[in-house]
């Protein structure tokens, strides 16, 4: 019938002719009403989520809230990232050296290490093979020894009378006496800042460079190149500054100690000739020694000791002392008595 109203097959998205029996008005009249009604639910799409009203608010999906919603705090602007300073907690709060007193606490790399199971030096001479980063406590009793290691080199040592060289002298002369050692690592960046506390705190001055721990009554503060990294409620009852070395240079063993290497060692003539590039003495000793063993000679030419080449130049004072007694053996090098 040519009269006839058309509907819209949405299934197949086609027009088909309607076989349906004409209709009254008021019948025409509820058939649009529902007509209306499905068209506004088929606007949701087939991901539209219709609430279970009885269910509290923050309970409409399973899934959560559409990511594109904001939130009463409204969107986040990704061009603007959070900063978060972390808070360290001190692993020695009670600890009267300054060192201790602000080393962070951290899980140990090595726990409870002892002089019947390892030798110390062995063990210095590994995390300087690995380049490693953190701090050695040793105890017995009511005495306590902290040493920091950068680069796997020692560069700060504290204890309950001394700092520096001596306190690293009493961290191996209570390791040697049974004391448990444990190594705790550190990032570089705060092995870094640490090295520059020392027994003495200076005036605070902050730069656009500054790298150290500035203390304070109420906290310290870690800084890197003039950016807060870390702060930490450890205190001091004044404030002050420690400064760290732009490179921090290595804690040599005291004299009481390592007494070979702040001895003075003089070249024999055969030493000499191993210094002069034409001779076949020169050519051996290169190939025994290499460039080390060269410039380790050298510097004991000019009077230099093992201790003070050691810190000029970053070796490692255990890779010098076997050196040193080669060129004794050899008849390079002799020492040279006092007076």
């Amino acid at each position: 019938m040519s009269g006839e109203p058309e509907r819209q097959d949405r299934a197949k998205g086609r027009r088909i002719q309607s076989a349906e029996p004409e209709r009254t008005e008021s019948d025409q009249a509820e058939l649009n009403k529902a007509e209306s009604n499905r068209a506004e639910l088929s606007k949701a799409g087939p991901e539209h989520v219709v609430p279970d009203l009885n269910l509290p608010a923050d309970h409409l999906s399973s899934g959560g809230l559409p990511s594109s919603l904001p939130t009463e705090d409204g969107p986040e602007d990704p061009s603007e990232p959070l900063l978060v300073i972390p808070e360290l907690t001190t692993m020695f709060p009670s600890s009267a050296p300054f060192l201790a007193r602000f080393l962070p606490h951290v899980a140990p790399s090595v726990l409870g290490l002892n002089a019947s199971f390892c030798n110390l030096h062995d063990f210095l001479r590994h995390l300087h093979d690995v380049g490693w980063y953190g701090y050695l406590h040793a105890f017995i009793g009511d005495q306590a020894a902290f040493v920091l290691v950068y680069e796997g080199r020692t560069v700060a040592a504290a204890s309950i009378s001394s700092t520096g060289e001596q306190a690293l002298g009493e961290l191996l002369h209570l390791y040697e006496q049974g004391a448990p050692l444990s190594a705790y690592p550190l990032p570089p960046h705060l092995a870094h800042i640490l090295s520059g506390v020392g027994s003495r705190a200076w005036k605070f001055n902050l730069t656009e460079d500054f790298t150290g721990l500035h203390a304070r009554p109420r906290g310290a503060i870690f800084y890197s190149r003039g950016e807060i990294v870390a702060t930490m409620p450890a205190t001091l009852p004044y404030e002050g500054a420690f400064p760290a070395p732009l490179r921090p240079q290595t804690l040599i063993l005291p004299r009481s100690l390592a007494g070979w290497a702040h001895g003075q060692y003089g070249l024999t003539l055969r030493g000499k000739d191993a210094l002069n590039a034409i001779t076949s003495v020169h050519q051996s000793f290169r190939a025994q020694h290499g460039t080390l063993g060269l410039a380790f000679l050298r510097a004991l030419a000019d009077k230099l000791s093992p201790a003070e080449y050691a810190m000029r130049t970053d070796v490692a004072l255990h890779d010098l002392e076997p050196l040193l007694q080669e060129f004794l053996r050899t008849g390079v090098a002799k020492e040279q008595l006092a007076g």
